[in-house]
């Protein structure tokens, strides 16, 4: 199984109810474990707070989405109604949601935003996706990103990020996307903190099948997969 067996330093700080097919992955084990993967509209609201802590919690995955200015004004209850009303949870028969949701032996686990690359304000306006690829299109909704990944507290280190990814490029394919990219972060093999690494790991993407496009900044690289 993908990244099961392996070791990456640039995980060290970062890994990551019943699954639809499109982007059920039967994993045997996620170091021992069993793992399941559904859009986030077919888990629970409840189960997806329990993987959102700290300062995931605080964030509620709208930083990315609404860009900082217009995050960083919204009190954390106003992100977490608007982050419930875009993730449709609990509501399997909506059309749409905005990320996938990982089980691990029947617990809440993990999260992975993805969707069309242009609706992440911070991605949008960051210089870190385009500051190598200057006619790069940021309206190309056949675009999609990875741009957050969060593994709750006591499920870290084991894998998780890159089941996450993977089901991630399978939803997106399944989507209509013909390409999904992601920002991960280079430690150097260093230890660094959790916040640090919700953009993922080299690692992770690169099991993925993901190739680094540009590298803008010492520690970020750009990392795509055309599908």
């Amino acid at each position: 199984m993908r990244g099961s067996e392996r070791q990456d330093p640039d995980t060290r700080a970062a890994d990551a109810p019943d699954a639809p097919a499109p982007v059920a992955r039967a994993a045997e084990a996620v170091s021992e474990g069993e793992l399941r993967i559904v859009p986030a509209n077919h888990a629970s609201w409840d189960d997806l707070q329990a993987i959102l802590t700290g300062t995931a919690g605080r964030c509620q995955c709208e930083r990315q989405r609404l860009g900082d200015r217009d995050w960083w004004h919204l009190p954390v209850e106003e992100r977490a109604a608007i982050f419930r009303e875009e993730t449709h949870c609990g509501d399997p028969r909506a059309k749409e949601t905005i990320g996938l949701v990982a089980y691990l032996d029947g617990e809440p686990a993990g999260w992975c935003a993805v969707d069309r690359r242009g609706v992440y304000g911070r991605v949008r306006g960051s210089p870190v996706p385009w500051k190598e690829r200057p006619f790069e299109n940021k309206d190309d909704d056949t675009v999609w990103a990875i741009p957050c990944l969060v593994v709750r507290k006591g499920y870290r280190h084991r894998h998780l990020t890159y089941e996450l990814v993977a089901a991630a490029v399978d939803y997106a394919r399944e989507r209509g996307a013909r390409a999904i990219e992601g920002y991960p972060l280079l430690t150097g093999g260093k230890e660094v903190i959790w916040d640090e690494m919700s953009v993922g790991s080299v690692g992770a993407f690169a099991a993925a099948g993901f190739r680094e496009v540009s590298h803008p900044t010492k520690r970020r690289v750009v990392m795509r997969v055309d599908l």
